[in-house]
């Protein structure tokens, strides 16, 4: 079965986050006086072929930690769903 995959990886509270404070700074000069604690991270998509969802999430979990995040400094948030093509969400 094919499941759908969405990592989002965040820099862990406490590490400095320089692209996220330069967007920060900028954003008054566009008319965005109201936006705090800019952060940026990444957004990873990709198809897994496993038994169920709970396989599925166990591959991409190993994916993140073992090439996809520097788990010094990042987390990893996974979310896993039925493809397309299954007609299914969870």
């Amino acid at each position: 079965m094919i499941f759908s995959v969405h990592v989002e990886v965040r820099l862990r509270p406490g590490i400095a986050d320089p692209q996220g404070s330069t967007i920060e700074k900028a954003l008054p000069t566009l008319g965005f006086d109201g936006v705090k604690g800019v952060r940026v991270g990444k957004s990873i998509r990709f198809d897994i072929d496993a038994a169920d969802e709970s396989a599925a999430r166990a591959e991409a979990d190993d994916l993140c930690r073992r090439f996809l995040t520097n788990p010094v400094i990042e987390d990893a948030v996974i979310h896993v769903e039925a493809g397309a093509a299954a007609g299914a969400t969870s």
